[in-house]
């Protein structure tokens, strides 16, 4: 009994001999979440949360699938990185802001609640404003910026762009486009700022440079995506093997002194303003896919030009790189491609991931560097530290100050191309005016492709002011207003007291659905033409169009011409120029074909129609 207290004595002198030892022995860096704490470094932080990660997980921040493919509970299993909403891809359950919210703030908690708790990355295609959303202010497609071309103007744009996607959660923008095409039959033009690689670049550097601006949403950042790399303007009429496309997709042909000096100077610029994002390209360049290409992806974007974000491919487009698809992945993520957007199926591309890994055929080093690149962009974009949507900004989705902004515009893209007599700008105290074209009060055909749907549609899709309206609201209470679709009409058009206005324009498309081999008008609204020709003493044509349209034979029988591009949902920014409130500023970004035969750029013989930089004064 009495070696007790010796015996516990001893013991106790081991224990704090033991502790004494631990105090001075660094914890392994596995038990110190340094990738929760804000205050560590970046670097830091990314490397913890990597060294901490499974094979599984790193795969699944590699991937990114649209919404529609997958529920809240699979983002959770699979540890996925990203989610999206393609063209359309608004809640099942209505298309308003609080539901875009609480959609994106499901997904974003099924993240959170796995074992390391990384949040998605939830992305989409905010073209011309948030564009899927309804209530969202719709602005012109980047063809009608382009003949604003003001970067102040674009910068504003995209703050708004970056406020109202904020407001639903959505903190990464597949935009801006920076292609630079050379053959505007292609169905993608109105997404391209213009035919010149600097003209681009100085516009797609201020729309990213407001996206991105720190204050938009703190302590989110949204994020733009310059797209697609490279070479996407230059494919050749016939090389795609898409459905049906003739462009979109297709082969650019020519050297690489071409690729350099034409489509490559738009990416160098939105890097050097702070880019962390860049989409591959669909597009081929001499037989190889570009998402297949090691030398363009990793070699020159990412070693040459100090490339230190991610790829992301495009919507299923590893995919066309082989028949057998682990071949296609394997070449994929060794080319550069960090992130895959497998729209329908994230096992399908883990699976085959993780096989190639097993196999060898991709490194473990290689899938380290993709993930590293991802999670800097997470924590830089602020994502651990407020994940969810920015509901306090809901109140300001389509307020009358954004769509004054996109009323500025509209007002400043549009391009006088013809003026006979100075017919423009209208009195507005004309006495009789007659308007013909569907185009004149359809909210969806003046919005275009990209706007609530991919392909957009026709109809009062969103809210908003068409042009008809605009023009009703602009002339006096005297002025009597005469609207027919089909340019039938009551009155006398050919009285000398009257003008007719003809708004007409192509129907909405998207991507290579509206590759054209005619770059014409609808069959109804070359009608509407006709009879308005016939009919009306001056004519005044407003051509609502994504891109150049052939009416050579045309231009003799009308008085004035305007080209309005696709203005989005502020159609009074149209009226603000026609009555003289707001001067003709736009000057063309593209080059306007006399002939198909001019196509591509810098083909055919004799003169334009229109060259690049024309517009009038009146």
């Amino acid at each position: 009994m009495r070696l007790r207290p010796f015996i516990f004595l001893a013991a106790l002198l081991t224990v704090l001999s033991a502790c004494g030892s631990a105090r001075t022995t660094p914890l392994p860096t596995a038990t110190v979440e340094i990738y929760r704490d804000p205050a560590a470094a970046i670097a830091a932080r990314v490397e913890d949360l990597l060294q901490r990660m499974t094979l599984a997980e790193k795969i699944g921040q590699m991937t990114l699938i649209e919404k529609n493919s997958l529920t809240p509970d699979q983002v959770r299993e699979l540890a996925i990185g990203g989610v999206l909403s393609g063209g359309g891809g608004y809640p099942s359950t209505e298309n308003s802001p609080a539901a875009w919210a609480d959609m994106v703030n499901q997904f974003q908690r099924a993240a959170l609640s796995t074992r390391l708790g990384i949040p998605i990355i939830y992305g989409a295609d905010g073209v011309h404003g948030h564009n899927n959303l309804y209530g969202a202010v719709i602005f012109p497609h980047n063809i009608g910026l382009g003949a604003a071309n003001d970067p102040v103007l674009i910068e504003q744009i995209g703050r708004v762009t970056a406020l109202e996607m904020a407001a639903t959660g959505v903190f990464w923008n597949y935009a801006p486009a920076v292609m630079v095409p050379q053959d505007v039959r292609w169905g993608r033009t109105y997404e391209a700022y213009a035919e010149r690689p600097d003209h681009v670049a100085t516009l797609a550097v201020a729309f990213l440079r407001g996206l991105q601006a720190p204050d938009i949403a703190p302590p989110n950042r949204v994020i733009g995506t310059p797209k697609h790399y490279l070479g996407d303007g230059g494919t050749a009429w016939g090389s795609s093997t898409t459905d049906n496309y003739q462009l979109d997709q297709g082969e650019t042909f020519g050297d690489e002194a071409m690729l350099r000096a034409v489509h490559l100077p738009p990416y160098r610029a939105t890097i050097a303003a702070g880019a962390r994002v860049i989409m591959a390209s669909y597009s081929s360049w001499n037989g190889q896919k570009m998402h297949a290409s090691a030398y363009w992806l990793t070699d020159v974007l990412k070693g040459e030009l100090g490339f230190n974000g991610f790829v992301v491919s495009d919507w299923a487009a590893i995919d066309q790189i082989d028949s057998d698809y682990t071949r296609a992945v394997i070449t994929a993520i060794n080319a550069g491609v960090d992130m895959n957007m497998a729209p329908y199926d994230a096992r399908r591309f883990i699976d085959a991931l993780t096989q190639a890994v097993a196999s060898g055929a991709v490194s473990e080093a290689r899938i380290d560097d993709a993930v590293r690149r991802i999670l800097t962009v997470k924590f830089t974009m602020g994502l651990f530290e407020q994940p969810f949507a920015q509901t306090d900004l809901l109140a300001q989705i389509g307020n009358p100050a954004h769509r004054e902004l996109a009323r500025t515009a509209v007002a400043k893209s549009l391009v006088l191309l013809k003026n006979e007599d100075h017919v423009l700008p209208l009195p507005k105290d004309i006495a009789h005016l007659y308007i013909g074209g569907q185009a004149a009060n359809d909210l969806g055909i003046q919005s275009g492709g990209w706007t609530i749907e991919w392909q957009g549609r026709t109809g009062s899709i969103i809210p908003g002011t068409t042009i008809l309206a605009g023009i009703q609201a602009a002339v006096s209470p005297q002025t009597i207003v005469e609207y027919n679709q089909h340019g039938r009409f009551s009155g006398d058009p050919s009285a000398p007291d009257a003008v007719c206005i003809a708004v007409v324009g192509e129907l909405p498309y998207a991507e290579g659905r509206g590759d054209s081999a005619s770059l014409s008008l609808p069959p109804g609204e070359q009608r509407v033409l006709r009879r308005m020709e016939a009919a009306c003493a001056r004519l005044v044509v407003v051509l609502i169009a994504g891109r150049p349209l052939i009416i050579t034979g045309d231009l003799p029988n009308w008085d004035a011409l305007v080209a309005a591009w696709l203005p989005g949902s502020e159609g009074a920014g149209v009226a603000d120029v026609l009555f003289g409130d707001r001067p003709f500023h736009g000057r063309l970004p593209v080059t306007w074909p006399r002939s198909l035969d001019q196509l591509p750029l810098g083909t055919g013989a004799g003169e334009p129609l229109f060259p690049y930089g024309f517009g009038l004064t009146p």
